[in-house]
């Protein structure tokens, strides 16, 4: 358990939206770093699941729950080797990531930026 610790960085919520951006932004991602953003969306939507489900004494609303179910099957999509293909997966997973986003800093599960 202290090796979690030790290895444990506190919620960057700026990284996650310079994702968001990167995925969703006004130009797709170069084709030379999809592969490297889908991977971080996915650490991100994962990492955001956790955070909503971690504590049974703050239960999920409805609406959590809801994107994290929605976000389920993107974490488990493979990454496609078609260009088009990984960016439409990056923008559904940026899509459900920003809204479980909003919902956790509405809720207060999370701070948003200062």
């Amino acid at each position: 358990m202290l090796e979690r610790f030790r290895v444990w960085k506190p919620l960057d919520i700026e990284e996650f939206f310079d994702d968001l951006d990167a995925a969703i932004g006004s130009q797709p991602p170069p084709a030379v770093t999809t592969g490297a953003l889908l991977g971080r969306l996915r650490r991100n939507l994962k990492h955001l699941n956790d955070i909503t489900v971690a504590d049974d004494s703050f239960p999920p609303t409805a609406e959590m729950t809801r994107l994290v179910e929605r976000g389920a099957p993107l974490l488990e999509e493979h990454p496609p080797a078609v260009y088009r293909q990984a960016v439409g997966l990056a923008r559904r997973l940026a899509f459900v990531t920003a809204d479980l986003i909003e919902e956790l800093i509405e809720g207060r599960y999370i701070k948003g930026i200062e």
